[in-house]
């Protein structure tokens, strides 16, 4: 058997498979003895060798490097592989083994012509079986039943690569990354040298990264794995089997499939629930027993009990990495945005892919929007020409809608409607709520610019209290300030953040300032009464550990990037060192005769109906503005049901219904003259 004269351009596979079907016919040949067929092929020829110095080993020789399989092994192997790839082994089977119906090979068939046998290759812990490179089928004794390769190893030897069909339902490969800012640059090389210096020691330490940034985990871990040579892929924690048996074949198959395609394995944590025990416990048993290259990530920290844990915190980009981002991805663009670039960058905390889909995003808008403008001045003749969407307001609303997601599952997102003329306050106060948005709009200049950020880290964060009776306006303040800034306003009530269970309510706090971070939303956190009365002395750990609850909160908010406004009915009650901590503090006085005259003239819309009211009159009513809202709303349901206009009749109808709620007394003086 001579090897065709390849030249060094010679291609693997042609090369690999030409070996591997000599290898398999030295097989036949020696079936065809046992069988007692004469082939003219003397023993000292029966050998085999792989002539192309410039090319790779072949996958057989390389299968058996790896999983060190003996040259018994590799007999075995080679038959069960010509029962596949060679239509004259069925029949040579059954003749070897002297029984018509053996057509397939069988451990006896194997140790009855190799002249390796070797019995320790039929236990389970041998590499064939270990390894599940062959299927032992059912039969009437272990060396007479019916032996088959296994799918993924008899690709894997003629030359094909691919990822185990068992695998692939619940496995997926994860793509190269792309340039990574410098920050994330230095992890990927730590994680690579981390693996590097490990290899040659007792075995691969668990890696860990820890953080909200999931894309850059994911491609910090690509880059490592392209450092080092491994292949990426990644397993979501939902994926996981519970049962013991699923779980330890999908080890096998794992860090069988790392053998063959030198790849490394992702376990995807960051949405899972913690309390989820057996989930929990599944995790730990996969990542304790996998030996080979396993990156974990999560948002918080987890433990390991028994393998060498190595973690890296991942942050997002720096502000300077970030600014680096937006304007090598925009290109020649930036110039028109006038420092647009600056105010992205004060307001979002994103992701390197992010910016880069917003980007993308962003230009792609463009660019429909003049094609379809030129296309419309060339039918439409005569009408005035459409005006683009600036790129610095598409490129806003994009970073608005790509940080939202997050929050949404957390927090409630409301809608910003109100404008200033809609709030009735003191000039005093709407002043107070000026000075809030001027400070939210310059902070980028102030801290970045004027290098207030480099004197301190702390103190950075923009806070404000609301504080005032219900109804008197708090939440349509927050509203204003929203659409004032165009931001995202969610509110929070915090009776529901706090937690009765120790650690709770910092951990609840925390996914909140967490998701919030990349947006710059405002937070608005109702109730904070709920967490911030008078902290009273430690006389026991329940008061340790809430007053360790409000100085995690104040940290935070003066941590945060964005607004964090907090609301009290009762600002008598907060603690005054907690009120020193706080930016900006605005009162929301109950409204006087004058100011519910001016609520009640603009709570109607332009479109509703109205007939004869009687503004000053409907002043008289001592409720704040959420109530006039409620009674208005209520009156325009009462009258559009007449099949009327919005009268004074039935806004008596809907004060009545209202003070019932409030449990208050309707006076004469208040409804005098309305009907």
């Amino acid at each position: 058997m001579t090897a065709p004269a390849y030249t060094e351009s010679t291609n693997w596979r042609e090369a690999n498979q030409h070996y591997l079907m000599q290898a398999i016919a030295l097989v036949r040949e020696v079936l065809e003895r046992q069988a007692g067929r004469d082939t003219g092929t003397q023993g000292e020829n029966l050998k085999l060798d792989f002539p192309y110095p410039s090319l790779p080993a072949p996958a057989l020789e390389q299968l058996c490097t790896i999983f060190g399989l003996s040259s018994f092994e590799r007999d075995v192997l080679l038959l069960c592989a010509g029962m596949e790839l060679d239509a004259s082994f069925p029949a040579l089977c059954a003749a070897a083994q002297g029984d018509s119906q053996r057509t397939y090979p069988t451990f006896s068939l194997a140790l009855a012509t190799s002249s390796t046998p070797q019995w320790k290759a039929l236990m389970p812990a041998s590499p064939l079986r270990r390894w599940r490179m062959i299927e032992v089928g059912t039969g009437s004794a272990l060396t007479l039943s019916p032996l088959r390769i296994d799918e993924r190893i008899l690709h894997h030897l003629t030359g094909l690569q691919y990822l185990d069909e068992r695998l692939a339902a619940i496995i997926e490969p994860l793509p190269k990354s792309g340039e990574l800012v410098s920050s994330h640059q230095r992890l990927a090389e730590q994680l690579a040298a981390t693996w590097s210096q490990a290899s040659g020691i007792s075995g691969l330490p668990l890696v860990q990264l820890c953080g909200e940034e999931t894309a850059s985990k994911r491609a910090i871990t690509s880059a490592a794995c392209e450092l080092v040579g491994l292949k990426l892929n990644v397993i979501n924690g939902v994926a996981i089997p519970l049962n013991f048996s699923e779980l330890n074949q999908l080890k096998q198959l794992w860090e069988r499939e790392y053998w063959l395609r030198a790849s490394a394995l992702l376990l995807d944590c960051d949405e899972l629930d913690l309390s989820d025990a057996v989930r929990e416990n599944a995790i730990a048993q996969l990542s304790e027993s996998i030996s080979s290259p396993l990156i974990l990530t999560s948002r918080e920290r987890r433990r390991s009990r028994l393998r060498p844990l190595i973690t890296f915190d991942v942050q997002p980009p720096s502000t300077n990495e970030q600014r680096m981002l937006w304007q090598s991805t925009l290109g020649a663009a930036t110039s028109s945005l006038n420092g647009q670039v600056e105010t992205l960058v004060s307001h979002f905390n994103l992701s390197a892919p992010t910016i880069h889909a917003i980007c993308t995003e962003a230009l792609g808008r463009q660019a429909h929007e003049a094609l379809s403008i030129d296309s419309s001045l060339s039918t439409q003749h005569g009408l005035p020409p459409a005006t683009p969407t600036e790129l610095s307001t598409i490129l806003w609303d994009t970073c608005r809608s790509q940080s939202r997601p997050r929050l949404n599952d957390l927090a409630q997102h409301i809608e910003s409607s109100a404008v200033w003329d809609d709030l009735v306050l003191p000039e005093r106060e709407r002043q107070v709520l000026r000075d809030i948005a001027a400070h939210v709009r310059q902070r980028a200049k102030v801290y970045e610019g004027w290098g207030f950020a480099g004197k301190s880290g702390r103190g950075l964060g923009i806070s404000a209290l609301f504080a005032g009776a219900s109804g008197t306006g708090k939440t349509m303040a927050a509203d204003v300030l929203a659409r004032e800034l165009r931001l995202d306003l969610y509110r929070i009530d915090l009776s529901s953040v706090v937690s009765k269970y120790i650690g709770e309510t910092e951990k609840n706090l925390r996914r909140v300032f967490d998701a919030a971070e990349a947006g710059g939303a405002i937070l608005l956190f109702d109730e904070a009464d709920a967490l911030f009365g008078k902290r009273s002395d430690v006389k026991d750990s329940h008061d340790r550990y809430a007053n360790m609850e409000v100085s995690y909160l104040l940290q935070r908010m003066e941590a945060y990037r964005g607004l964090a406004i907090l609301t009290t009915n009762l600002k008598d009650a907060l603690d005054t060192a907690f009120l020193r901590r706080i930016r900006f503090i605005v009162r929301f006085p109950f409204p006087d005769a004058s100011q519910r005259a001016e609520i009640w003239q603009r709570i109607f819309p332009s479109q509703t109906p109205t007939e004869d009211l009687d503004v000053k009159k409907l002043a008289k009513l001592n409720v704040a503005g959420g109530n006039i809202r409620n009674i208005a709303l209520n009156a325009a349901f009462f009258a559009a049901d007449a099949g009327e206009p919005v009268g004074m009749k039935h806004l008596l109808q809907a004060a009545q219904s209202e003070y019932v709620k409030l449990e208050r007394p309707l006076t004469d003086a208040e409804v005098k003259g309305w009907v």
